[in-house]
C-alpha cells in the first residue's frame, strides 16, 4: 500500500537575513492530520519556519513540499502564498483594528473570489463555527482576548485550509479560555481533517491534543523529536 505524501516536508530549509542565518537547516516531515508542537527558545526561528511554509517569508536554501507538491525551491516561489490553502493564526491575533468582525471575514472571502451571496453564507458558517454569531458589527479592539482569538481562527478557516499554522495562539488567554480554544481546535481538526503545526513556549498546555513535538535549538536547526 502506498503511503500518503507528508502534509509538510522541508528539506535543507534555511532562511537568512542578509548574511545571517536565522533558521536552518531544517528537515521536517509532518503527516496528514497530525498536530505537531514546535518548541524552542525565543529567537530560534519557530515563527520564521511557519512564515516560510505559508509563503510569507522567502527561504534562501532548501525545498518545501505541501501534500507532495513543491511550493518553494531554494529562492524560487513555485506556489504563491494565497494558493497554498494554509490558514495562519498569527501571534497576538494580528487583527485589523479598523475592521468589524464581518468586515474581517468579508475581506478574506472577497480575496478568494466569492460573490456577495456566497460571502454572506460562508461568513455565517464561520461565525457559527467559532461561536461569534451576533458579533458582526463589533470591531477587533472591542473584543475580549478569547473573542479576538476566535475571530483570528475564523479568518484562518476562511481560506478552507488543509493546513493550519498556529503561532502562540494561547498566549493572551487565561486558563479557562485556553482550554476552550484547545477543545475548539481539536474539534475542527477532526471535523475538517486538518494538519496543524503549532508554535508554543509551553508544550504541556497543548500536549493532550498533539501527536508529537519537535524542538528548534537556538542555532536555528531542528533537534529532538518527542
Amino acid at each position: 500500500m502506498t503511503l500518503p505524501s507528508p502534509a509538510i516536508e522541508c528539506r535543507g530549509l534555511c532562511v537568512h537575513a542578509g548574511r545571517t542565518r536565522i533558521l536552518g537547516p531544517v528537515d521536517l516531515a509532518v503527516a496528514p492530520e497530525e498536530h505537531v508542537l514546535l518548541v524552542g527558545p525565543s529567537g530560534a526561528g519557530k515563527s520564521t519556519l511557519l512564515r516560510a511554509i505559508a509563503g510569507l517569508t522567502a527561504p534562501s536554501e532548501g525545498e518545501i513540499r505541501l501534500f507532495g507538491d513543491v511550493v518553494s525551491e531554494r529562492r524560487k516561489t513555485v506556489v504563491p502564498s494565497h494558493e497554498r490553502r494554509v490558514g495562519f493564526l498569527f501571534q497576538g491575533g494580528a487583527l485589523w483594528p479598523h475592521m468589524s468582525v464581518a468586515g474581517t471575514l468579508d475581506f478574506v472571502l472577497r480575496e478568494r473570489g466569492l460573490d456577495r451571496t456566497a460571502r454572506r453564507k460562508r461568513r455565517s458558517e464561520l461565525l457559527e463555527i467559532v461561536d461569534l454569531v451576533g458579533f458582526e458589527k463589533r470591531r477587533a479592539p472591542t473584543l475580549s482576548g478569547g473573542e479576538a482569538q476566535r475571530l483570528s481562527l475564523a479568518r484562518a478557516l476562511a481560506v478552507e485550509p488543509r493546513l493550519l499554522l498556529l503561532d502562540e495562539p494561547l498566549g493572551p488567554l487565561d486558563a479557562p479560555r485556553r482550554q476552550a480554544l484547545l477543545d475548539r481546535l481539536q474539534g475542527l481538526e477532526q471535523r475538517f481533517g486538518l494538519t496543524t503545526l503549532h508554535v508554543t513556549h509551553d508544550p504541556d498546555e497543548a500536549a493532550r491534543i498533539a501527536t508529537r513535538s519537535v524542538r528548534i535549538e537556538e542555532s536555528g536547526a531542528l533537534a529532538g523529536v518527542g
